[in-house]
């Protein structure tokens, strides 16, 4: 079964429509198909089955092979692969919840978001990874982060709340050269209407965000649940228990209201 993504969830959800409208079980749906419980139920969360398995399913539901043609060309969607295999990339990490995404807040604190970065200060980010990365393979990271920017500028267009500690802005990554190109980047991306850019100044003091980053990720598909996730030094987090998702939810909110607003966020920027 390959690793759920939006189209394949939809169709699970689909799935699952349909054997609740007939009103069978989850057992009672796959034991004269010779699936467990525990492998329809992992089909219905989004884990694609193999076509034969699908199909069975159709027939099961007593969907009429005459209607079987979109079934299955949602099934084939779901199994296509994202754009970024081409480079290299696999389905780890946040770019494939933020390639299916229609909002996403994120926070910041040690360095600035991947979509807001210049090519420069991304080839600093990625040449400081702790494992060495090829040229070959920073050369294609480095292409994927510039193309994952243009959901800021073309459709579908992504809505981005970002919340930057100071000290990323401060912190002597880059250049004077370099370092002024990325604040006057910064300055550009938060006057999109679609990007909300705010920092949090210095003289907040110490808070919970020093602790690490924040991101939360919402879909336009009102039975998608948002998706927290967090990145740590041996990998990263998704988290999707609603409690759990609420809870980051809050601890963002708390970091917007220690934040500066929008227009004193670029203010600040301006005058570094």
């Amino acid at each position: 079964m390959g690793e759920p993504n939006l189209p394949a969830r939809q169709m699970g959800r689909q799935l699952k429509r349909m054997r609740e409208r007939l009103g069978m079980t989850q057992d009672e749906a796959g034991k004269p198909l010779r699936m467990s419980t525990s492998k329809v139920s992992r089909i219905e969360m989004g884990y694609l089955p193999p076509y034969h398995d699908f199909r069975a399913l159709l027939d099961r539901y007593n969907v009429i092979v005459s209607d079987w043609d979109e079934y299955i060309s949602a099934y084939d969607r779901a199994k296509e692969k994202g754009w970024w295999h081409h480079y290299g990339v696999g389905n780890r990490g946040f770019l494939p919840i933020e390639a299916e995404a229609s909002k996403v807040k994120v926070f910041q604190f040690g360095y600035i978001p991947g979509l807001l970065q210049t090519e420069a200060y991304m080839r600093e980010v990625f040449a400081a990874a702790r494992v060495q990365m090829k040229p070959k393979v920073l050369e294609n990271q480095v292409t994927v982060r510039l193309l994952r920017q243009l959901r800021l500028t073309d459709e579908p267009i992504l809505q981005l709340h970002a919340i930057i500690d100071e000290y990323a802005l401060r912190k002597p990554i880059l250049g004077r050269a370099e370092r002024q190109e990325q604040l006057r980047h910064l300055v550009e991306r938060a006057r999109q209407p679609n990007v909300t850019l705010q920092i949090v100044p210095e003289d907040v003091g110490a808070y919970a965000g020093q602790n690490g980053n924040l991101i939360v990720a919402s879909f336009d598909d009102s039975e998608e649940p948002d998706i927290a996730y967090v990145e740590h030094i041996f990998g990263s987090v998704h988290v999707e228990k609603e409690a759990e998702v609420s809870a980051a939810k809050l601890a963002f909110k708390d970091f917007a209201d220690r934040a500066l607003d929008a227009e004193d966020s670029i203010a600040l920027i301006e005058r570094l």
